[in-house]
């Protein structure tokens, strides 16, 4: 951070001069600099902290902070959203694009084992992850009715966290700023884009130096996401041609979400029985509970959570050894009170901390804004930057839709379908469009992409940071 404050010195002077009045104490964050489970000092500058967003009713939003390891004080600033809703922004940390990740191999049910990782976006970007919204990871609040919230009060939640973080660490307000955001988290990120382009049109401050988005197998919220799942997997070989044309023939037009063709309703569950046994966020990835057994049947006593937190962790019960995952070992690390202590994480705010959260998912959130198309429009028209990438043995989201939804906004293909590479190799397909909207797919890539193909991610990723052809 002294590189930076001083390279900013002129900036930051300058702010504290004419925004001090706005610069209330609502932010408390600490530096980590060991983790439990992760070998000497960290190589990296890690941050983690919450905002109060409601100094009321007592809701926080906790974030976790990395700083580039290039040149902190010029490289850009990314804010990144997993989706779900109800995701924690520790998936991106440790399990995607950001500097850690689990080392899996002879995993005793100990305390699982952090190591670096050499594909770190942070390597050349700062990135905020953040658990959003409150309910998720270590986000929280004091008052029920905080926990129940939609699209459109996420999205200016976000960017009032955007708002308030930059006034802590203003170091950054000049830095080139750039949304991002995964599956939920990409429709997440293109809204919280539109929300901050208005603000700037507004002039409420701190004005953020925004300059594109970008977003991997995002949900837009048409029908398009769902409706070209079946030809996806007609072409990755998991359904028959009989069954692709019953499908082709009964449901053409209908939404594959709410069929209201009887016949189409009875072919698309052929379908999916088809796929019962498919990880569809990654076809060629095993199926697995990624959560641990609960703490309530690890110990079988009434104890306190306090008391069963400050348990050694248990040996999983787990017979297939390809489910032993970061996704799994994420559970058992969090929940662990050496870990939470380093981190810092507020006594009794949460629980017992889940990576995704699905009664956020289900229960606590409304998405209320019905398609993201409209803002990629308007934000491209613009001239802010978009890439938009897809793992393409994504079955969730898959890349035919995304394409397909590009190809709606109408704009002139610049670049047409080509090869891009990683060390020689094709790693994946690419286009250009006009207004600066790079599409991508990444050979072999899964729903979370930087996870899986690791190194075909971080090159995507530099060069179009860098401005650079893919």
């Amino acid at each position: 951070m002294a590189t930076a404050a001083l390279s900013h010195l002129p900036q930051l002077l300058l702010f504290l001069a004419l925004f001090s009045d706005l610069w209330p104490c609502f932010l408390s964050a600490v530096n980590i600099t060991h983790l439990p489970g992760f070998a000497g000092a960290l190589p990296f500058r890690l941050e983690t902290g919450y905002v109060n967003m409601d100094a009321d009713s007592g809701a926080e939003l906790f974030y976790y902070f990395v700083e580039s390891e290039r040149n902190p004080s010029e490289d850009p600033l990314l804010l990144w959203l997993t989706g779900g809703p109800g995701c924690s922004g520790f998936n991106a940390l440790a399990l995607a694009m950001g500097p850690l990740k689990f080392y899996t191999d002879d995993f005793d049910g100990g305390l699982p084992t952090l190591v670096s990782n050499p594909h770190a976006w942070t390597k050349i970007a700062s990135m905020i992850f953040l658990d959003w919204p409150f309910g998720t990871g270590f986000s929280y609040s004091r008052t029920d009715k905080d926990y129940f919230t939609d699209d459109w009060h996420a999205k200016q939640l976000i960017y009032e966290f955007l708002k308030k973080w930059l006034l802590d660490h203003p170091f950054f307000l000049s830095n080139p700023f750039y949304m991002g955001g995964e599956s939920y988290g990409g429709k997440m990120a293109t809204l919280v884009s539109h929300e901050i382009v208005q603000g700037n049109d507004e002039g409420q401050q701190p004005l953020v130096n925004i300059k594109g988005y970008l977003i991997g197998n995002a949900i837009t919220g048409e029908k398009v996401d769902k409706n070209t799942q079946a030809s996806h997997a007609y072409g990755l070989g998991l359904i028959s041609e009989e069954v692709y044309k019953l499908l082709e023939n009964s449901c053409f037009e209908e939404d594959f979400e709410n069929p209201e063709n009887a016949l189409c309703a009875v072919h698309l569950k052929v379908f999916n029985d088809h796929l019962s046994d498919i990880n569809i966020f990654g076809i060629l990835d095993p199926k697995c509970d990624d959560e641990p057994p609960t703490l309530e049947e690890t110990f079988g006593s009434p104890r306190s959570l306090e008391d069963k937190y400050g348990e050694s962790l248990c040996k999983p019960l787990i017979h297939d050894a390809n489910c032993i995952s970061g996704e799994l070992l994420s559970n058992y690390w969090l929940n662990n009170r050496l870990v939470r202590q380093a981190l810092h994480i507020k006594e009794g705010s949460v629980g017992r901390w889940h990576r995704c959260d699905f009664n956020v998912n289900a229960h606590h959130y409304k998405r209320n804004i019905p398609s993201s198309l409209p803002h990629h429009r308007n934000l491209t028209s613009r001239g802010y930057r978009a890439l938009v990438y897809n793992g393409d043995h994504d079955l969730k989201v898959p890349f035919v839709g995304t394409l397909k939804w590009i190809k709606s906004l109408g704009y002139s293909i610049l670049d047409p379908w080509r090869a891009w590479y990683v060390d020689n190799q094709v790693a994946g397909f690419t286009t250009l469009f006009s207004n600066d909207i790079t599409f991508v797919t990444v050979k072999g890539g899964n729903h979370i992409t930087p996870g899986n193909r690791p190194a075909q991610c971080f090159g995507m990723f530099k060069r179009w940071i860098s401005h650079e052809v893919l």
